[in-house]
C-alpha cells in the first residue's frame, strides 16, 4: 500500500485526491493546503488528516508526495521530498524559469527516489493508442504531426498573470504530446501568438492565440493550434500523416447520438472541458505512478520530460518576440 501526501487542496488537488482514493494500491493518508479550509473540506471527504507540508515530509509512513500546488512552490517541493525520499508526482510545470527546473532536475537525480510529471494526456487511451499504433510501424515514418488544442472559454485575468504565459501554461501539454508520439525532441521552434479572444491578455503580456511549428533534424514537421476559446468546447485533436498512412484522434464528444433528418445531419459538441474529458486519464496516470514506485517499472513521464518542454515553451516564447525560429539546443 503506497501511503500518499496531496500538497495542494485546489481544482486540481481534488482531481487527483479522487484518483489517489480509488485506486486498490493507495491511501490518502494527509493533505496540506496553505488554504487550510480547502485542506479540512477535502480532507473531510476522504476521512483523513490535514497537516502541514513540514509535517507530511518529516512522515515516516508517508511513501510519497503528490505536488498539486502553485506552480511557484514545485521545485522547492521536488526538492524537499526527493531529499526526504518521497516518491514524487508533480504537476505541470515544473517552474516558470528554465534555469531553476533544470537545477532542480539535478538535484532531484542526486537522490535516486523517483519523480513523475503530470503530463495526464500520456494517459488518455486515445492518445495511447496512437502511440501504440506508432511504435509498431503501422503508418510507417511519422512526417507531419497536426495537434489542435482549444479551450472552451478563456481563464480570468488573475490567473494568466501568474500562469507564465500560454506557451507555460496551455501549449506545455502539447510540446509534451508531440514529444511522447514523435519519441524525440524537435530542432527548432518556431511560434506566432495574438491577443484575439481577449484584449486583456494582450495588455497583461501574453496571447491567447498561437501556433507553433516544430521541425525536426529529419525534416519532420509538427504543427501545434492553441487557442483559450472554443465556442463550442473542449477541442482535443491529433492527426499524424506518416510514410504509409494517417493516424487520427478525434474529439470526445458528450454523446454519441447523431441525428439525421431532411434538415441536415447534427451531433453532440464535444465535452466541456478537461475535468469531463481527461479524469479517466488522470486515474491511469495514478496507477501508472503506483506501479513505478511499488512495482519498480519505469516511469513512464520523467522530470526530465518536463524540463524538455519547458524548454521547448521557452524556445516558442522566444521566437514570439523575435519573430525567428529559434533552435532548441540554444535555450
Amino acid at each position: 500500500m503506497l501511503k500518499v501526501g496531496l500538497l495542494g487542496a485546489g481544482r486540481i488537488g481534488i482531481v487527483h485526491a479522487k484518483a489517489i482514493n480509488a485506486h486498490r494500491g493507495s491511501e490518502l493518508a494527509a493533505i496540506a493546503d496553505v488554504v487550510t479550509e480547502n485542506a479540512e473540506k477535502l480532507a473531510g471527504e476522504y476521512n483523513t488528516h490535514v497537516k502541514s507540508v513540514d509535517e507530511i515530509l518529516a512522515d515516516a509512513s508517508i511513501d510519497a508526495v503528490l505536488i498539486a500546488s502553485s506552480t511557484d512552490t514545485h521545485c522547492d517541493l521536488i526538492e524537499a521530498a526527493t531529499a526526504a525520499g518521497k516518491a514524487v508526482l508533480c504537476e505541470k510545470p515544473v517552474d516558470l524559469d528554465l534555469q531553476r527546473a533544470r537545477d532542480c532536475l539535478s538535484k532531484a537525480n542526486a537522490t535516486n527516489v523517483p519523480v513523475m510529471m503530470g503530463f495526464n494526456r500520456r494517459f488518455d487511451h486515445n492518445f495511447a493508442a496512437l502511440k501504440s499504433s506508432v511504435q509498431a510501424g503501422e503508418i510507417g515514418q511519422p512526417e507531419l504531426l497536426s495537434i489542435a488544442s482549444f479551450d472552451p472559454a478563456p481563464p480570468p485575468i488573475s490567473y494568466v498573470n501568474v500562469s507564465g504565459g500560454l506557451f507555460r501554461d496551455m501549449m506545455i501539454h502539447d510540446f509534451d504530446m508531440a514529444n511522447f508520439i514523435m519519441g524525440t525532441l524537435p530542432k527548432s521552434i518556431s511560434a506566432v501568438g495574438t491577443s484575439i479572444v481577449d484584449s486583456e491578455i494582450g495588455k497583461a503580456g501574453d496571447v491567447d492565440t498561437a501556433i507553433a511549428t516544430l521541425t525536426y533534424g529529419n525534416g519532420s514537421l509538427a504543427v501545434i493550434r492553441n487557442s483559450r476559446r472554443a465556442a463550442y468546447g473542449y477541442n482535443q485533436r491529433v492527426e499524424l500523416l506518416g510514410s504509409k498512412g494517417q493516424l487520427e484522434v478525434n474529439n470526445q464528444l458528450e454523446n454519441t447520438l447523431v441525428k439525421s433528418t431532411d434538415a441536415g445531419v447534427t451531433s453532440a459538441k464535444p465535452t466541456y472541458f478537461f475535468l469531463e474529458r481527461y479524469m479517466p486519464a488522470y486515474e491511469v496516470e495514478w496507477a501508472a505512478f503506483v506501479d513505478a514506485v511499488l512495482g519498480n517499472a519505469a516511469i513512464p513521464a520523467t522530470l526530465e520530460d518536463g524540463v524538455a518542454a519547458l524548454a521547448m515553451a521557452e524556445a516558442a516564447t522566444q521566437s514570439v518576440k523575435s519573430g525567428e525560429p529559434v533552435l532548441l539546443a540554444d535555450v
